[in-house]
C-alpha cells in the first residue's frame, strides 16, 4: 500500500533519542517532513541525514518540522545523532508500525535483514494530509529534496 497526495497521514507514536514519545497527531498546525531511512551508521543513510542537517535552515524557513525514522533502537539512534551532530529528531520505529503504515517497508533487505524501513520522504500539511510521498525501492537513491522543499513552499 502506497500513500498518495491528500491521504490522511497515519498517526504514529514513536520514541526519540531522548526517550520522549512523539506523536504525529501532536504536530497538527505544523508542516512535517517525515524521512524514513533503512539503518543508522550506513553510508547512504548518513549522507541523507547529514544533507538534511546541513539544510535544516531551509526547513525552518519553510515552517516545517523534520522527523527521521528508522527501525533502529532509540539508543543506537542517539549515538548516531551525536556522532553526526544531527539537529532534528530521530525516531525509533523498532516495532515497524510506522514504516508498515506508510508503505515504507522492506520485507527483506540486504544480507537477509527482515523488516527494514524503505528510504522515503513524506510531507504532511498542517491538517494532517499528505502533500508529497516518495517511497524508494532502491536504498542507494536519495529522496528528491528539491521536490520536498517545493511542496513545503507551496503550502506557505
Amino acid at each position: 500500500m502506497y500513500l498518495k497526495k491528500n491521504d490522511i497521514a497515519p498517526d504514529f507514536a514513536l520514541y526519540d533519542t531522548e526517550k520522549n514519545l512523539v506523536k504525529l497527531s501532536d504536530q497538527r498546525g505544523k508542516n512535517v517532513v517525515i524521512l524514513f531511512f533503512p539503518l543508522a551508521f550506513t553510508g547512504v543513510c548518513t549522507k541523507e541525514l547529514c544533507a538534511t542537517r546541513d539544510s535544516i535552515g531551509d526547513y525552518d524557513q519553510l515552517d516545517a518540522q523534520v522527523f527521521a525514522i528508522s527501525v533502529d533502537t532509540p539508543f543506537s539512534l542517539a549515538k548516531f545523532k551525536e556522532e553526526q551532530n544531527l539537529n532534528f529528531p530521530l525516531l525509533s520505529d523498532f516495532n515497524k508500525t510506522a514504516a508498515r503504515a506508510y508503505g515504507a517497508y522492506y520485507d527483506e533487505f540486504v544480507l537477509g535483514l527482515k523488516g527494514v524501513a524503505k528510504r522515503s520522504a513524506f510531507v504532511v500539511d498542517k491538517d494532517g494530509k499528505i502533500q508529497y510521498a516518495e517511497v524508494l525501492d532502491d536504498a542507494g537513491q536519495l529522496p528528491d529534496f528539491n521536490a520536498v522543499k517545493e511542496t513545503l513552499a507551496n503550502l506557505n
